[in-house]
């Protein structure tokens, strides 16, 4: 179980959250990249189907739209938005 110090709630922090490593905070509207490739996808729809890991390149950036609970976060990718662990999420790089 995660220290709950090192977590932020959605409401606290304006909207930012601690991702469960404790390495970096996240809010919505950041750009963020998949630090590995994922088995699968979960989307964040209502009702989550699993998906392909393929929909998502390797490179591709992703919007954070949602922050979910247990360190989840809702990612809007090209052709998606999926609920991914903050722990497999990095802030994209800045062009």
């Amino acid at each position: 179980m995660a220290d709950p110090a090192s977590e932020v709630s959605p409401g606290e922090n304006g909207g930012a959250a601690a991702v469960p490593d404790g390495t970096a905070t996240v809010a919505i509207g950041d750009a963020v990249i998949l630090v590995r490739p994922l088995p699968y996808l979960k989307t964040a729809d209502p009702m989550p189907m699993l998906r392909p890991p393929d929909l998502v390149d390797a490179d591709e950036v992703g919007v954070v739209r949602e922050l979910r609970s247990a360190g989840c976060l809702a990612v809007r990718f090209r052709r998606g938005t999926f609920l991914i662990a903050g722990s497999d999420l990095r802030p994209a790089p800045t062009r």
